[in-house]
């Protein structure tokens, strides 16, 4: 089963980068022979990367946007610089670097391609090819160097940036690799000097002058590679290499690579070929979510969990089976080579990136020589952040969020003293519009800070309502009203009878008290009396009798039953009428009866006898 299949770019974002790797290989296997011009082993771990002078004072300097993407420095290697702020215009360069190459080496038809055919693309040698997970017996043990990054170490923070710049990443590549990138990056990636075209160059066809520029540099720089190489060989292998790498020129671009470079060393006595590539791709997984993602889903691999100067980091080790196309075989035959990988993911500060370095090799003998170069590789890692976090996947970088216009409130208090607001005209909103995924959700109606749930919603006539608080469809004051008590609300009191006798006049002097809305009324003085009893003022100084419990006649219930019956449903007094006696009830007093016969008169009020303690 493909990586691709299982692991595919949908679910990996790495996916594109792993093929781009596996083509490499392809590439060191098919055309790299005895007569290439190769480095001695040493020179991979010769040099000391942290001891160099320029090392640190490289790192601790802030890189523009528009900075260098390779920098070879001596005795050190190849510094290189990536960010997330320099994506590049995209500008296809293929087409244009094959046409030059063509044209530089005299023509002639490149190995496994017809002459005649017009044109070169990377799918005239079944290019790129998609690797295989190699069985579990085949996987190349986790090497002593990798092992070590495990151990604890101090890390570094970040350089600050300035506001704008994203993310950069910095590493150090060592001198035995080859580069197949352009030093400059594609086009739109680095704010290059332009020079100027030569009065022989050809014809732009409307090309962007970045784009033109970086095509010529690109050029230039496979046929130097294509030198060094095979400098010791014909025309033809040069042409062969310099036109077959510039045909992977738009599919490493495409696949987020930063730096794809090959490695040609000689250690005793024998040949020994590698491929590194480093990219960068979206995944907000953490470290420990992507680690144990990559354990679940590739089961014949092994990953750790590692700590790097620059950070948590996922180291995986596998083994893959690379194809050889048919068109770039020396007998023309397809055949497949087992390859061992190590691949580290290294989550970049702003939380949605991640640096991808991989390298493979055909040679198991060597994989100790190229674990401890890939180790150095990933402990010369350094990031640069702005401290801006990178949008979510799928999302604009910027999206200008409006203000959304004021809404009444659902309940807003009513008061007859303040007018009435102005009724808004909501704008029709385009429902095709599509919504950003950030401004997506339920809204939700903020009250304002002065709003009462508590106060009453008083319920007006439907022809005196205006327009904007009539009960449509569309009116934003929906839900059920609850009638809130004023704060003078007396729940003891009997709502529903009479506090008169029922063939008392009821009709009111002038000047007489105003009626109690809880059926208190109190002659010559208006007093609140939570029993609904009737006091009779007897004049100033003349205390009331001792009152009885309230006697209610059976007429008074009757129609006080009638009433409660004949009440709308919408009537606020509701409930169940409970007697509460007063704080002098007298519970063995006889009920029922007057507290002293109406027909005697009150008696006269004897003066107490004479004190006389002698006598």
């Amino acid at each position: 089963m493909t990586q691709d299949v299982q692991f595919s770019a949908q679910a990996n974002p790495f996916a594109a980068a792993e093929q781009v790797c596996a083509t490499l290989g392809t590439l060191t296997d098919a055309l790299f022979d005895e007569h290439t011009s190769r480095h001695p082993a040493a020179s991979l771990s010769a040099l000391d990367t942290a001891a160099h002078p320029a090392a640190e004072a490289l790192f601790g300097l802030p890189l523009a946007p528009n900075g260098p993407v390779h920098a070879t420095l001596d005795r050190l290697g190849t510094v290189v610089t990536a960010g997330t702020a320099r994506p590049g215009t995209g500008a296809p360069l293929a087409d244009r670097v094959i046409a030059a190459l063509q044209a530089r080496y005299g023509g002639g038809a490149v190995r496994g391609a017809i002459a005649d055919r017009g044109t070169t693309s990377a799918a005239l040698f079944q290019l790129p090819v998609t690797g295989e997970f190699a069985d579990a017996k085949l996987r190349p043990p986790f090497a002593p160097a990798l092992a070590a990054l495990a151990a604890g170490q101090q890390t570094r923070q970040p350089v600050e940036l300035p506001t704008g710049a994203g993310t950069e990443v910095r590493l150090v590549v060592p001198p035995g690799f080859h580069p197949l990138t352009s030093p400059g990056g594609p086009p739109g990636a680095t704010a290059r000097t332009v020079p100027p075209l030569p009065a022989d160059a050809d014809r732009t066809d409307g090309a962007a002058p970045a784009t033109v520029a970086a095509a010529r540099e690109l050029t230039g720089h496979l046929a130097e590679v294509a030198e060094e190489l095979f400098g010791a060989t014909g025309r033809e292998p040069r042409r062969d290499f310099a036109v077959i790498s510039a045909t992977l020129t738009d599919l490493i671009h495409d696949a987020g690579v930063v730096y794809a470079g090959v490695c040609a060393l000689e250690r005793d006595g024998r040949t020994s070929d590698a491929a590194l590539v480093v990219s960068l791709a979206r995944h907000p997984l953490p470290i420990t979510a992507l680690a144990t993602e990559l354990a679940t889903v590739r089961r014949h691999a092994e990953v750790w969990t590692v700590l790097l100067p620059a950070g948590p980091a996922a180291v995986l080790v596998e083994g893959r089976t690379v194809p050889v196309p048919g068109p770039l075989a020396a007998d023309g035959q397809r055949r497949w080579v087992v390859t061992s990988a190590v691949q580290a993911f290294v989550p970049l500060p702003d939380g949605r990136t991640v640096l991808c370095v991989q390298l493979s090799t055909a040679q198991p003998e060597d994989w100790e020589l190229y674990t401890e170069a890939f180790a150095e590789v990933l402990k010369s890692v350094q990031f640069g952040w702005d401290g801006e976090s990178a949008p979510a996947m799928g999302a604009p970088a910027a999206v200008p969020v409006a203000e959304p216009a004021p809404t009444p409130p659902p309940f807003a208090p009513s008061s007859s003293s303040s007018p009435s607001p102005a009724p808004v005209e909501e704008e029709p909103s385009d429902e095709s519009e599509e919504v950003p995924v950030h401004l997506r959700g339920t809204p939700v109606r903020v009250p304002p800070a002065d709003f009462n749930p508590f106060a009453p919603v008083v319920e007006a006539p439907a022809a005196e309502a205006p327009a904007e608080v009539a009960p449509t469809e569309e009116s934003p004051r929906k839900g059920t009203p609850v009638m809130v008590p004023p704060p003078d609300f007396n729940p003891f009191a009997m709502t529903g009878l009479a506090s008169t006798p029922a063939d008392a006049p009821t009709a009111q002097p002038a000047g007489a008290a105003v009626a109690d809305p809880f059926g208190t009324t109190v002659a010559g003085e208006q007093k609140n009396d939570p029993f609904g009893t009737t006091l009779a003022s007897q004049g100033p100084g003349v205390p009331p009798p001792p009152a009885a419990p309230p006697v209610v006649p059976a007429r008074a219930v009757a129609e006080s039953a009638a009433e409660s019956a004949a009440e709308p449903e919408e009537s606020p007094r509701k409930g169940t009428p409970v007697m509460v006696p007063p704080p002098d009830f007298n519970p063995f007093a006889m009920t029922g009866l007057p507290s002293t016969p109406a027909e005697e008169p009150e008696a006269a009020t004897e003066a107490p006898p004479e004190h006389r303690p002698f006598g």
